[in-house]
């Protein structure tokens, strides 16, 4: 039975920056056998992490913009019916910002799940 001997020593900044890992082995004929691994940075689970991040915050960012839009159309209203004299409400361009907002968070969103679909797809092969 062969003597064994581990000594484990980990360095670690982040998840994504490089992992050592140390091991010393001893083995049977008493020799020092040093081991040395690293853990790699994977480029497609971070694209795929990015993309559905995006996404995720795109559609959350789309629907707080279209609650403010609501909130700001009703304001405007509200404005508009207690004062007979203001033709414009200062509501109306809130409200459009939080429109257009909506707009391109909610295209992001798009893009960004049609980024996904069509990088998850590329990899199936459908033609056989």
């Amino acid at each position: 039975m062969p003597l064994t001997i581990k000594q484990h020593s980990r360095c670690s900044m982040d998840n994504y920056k490089q992992i050592l890992y140390h091991q010393a082995q001893l083995a049977h004929n008493n020799k020092l056998v040093l081991r040395r691994s690293r853990r790699v940075f994977k480029m497609k689970k971070f694209i795929n992490c990015t993309i559905e991040t995006t996404a995720i915050a795109s559609l959350l960012f789309a629907g707080f913009a279209g609650v403010g839009a609501i909130a700001c159309w009703g304001l405007e209203i509200i404005e508009l019916n207690t004062n007979a004299n203001i033709i414009i409400s200062s509501w109306y361009y809130h409200k459009n910002a939080c429109l257009g907002g909506m707009l391109v968070s909610f295209s992001a969103f798009l893009g960004s799940s049609i980024l996904g679909a069509s990088l998850s797809i590329s990899k199936d092969n459908f033609s056989k």
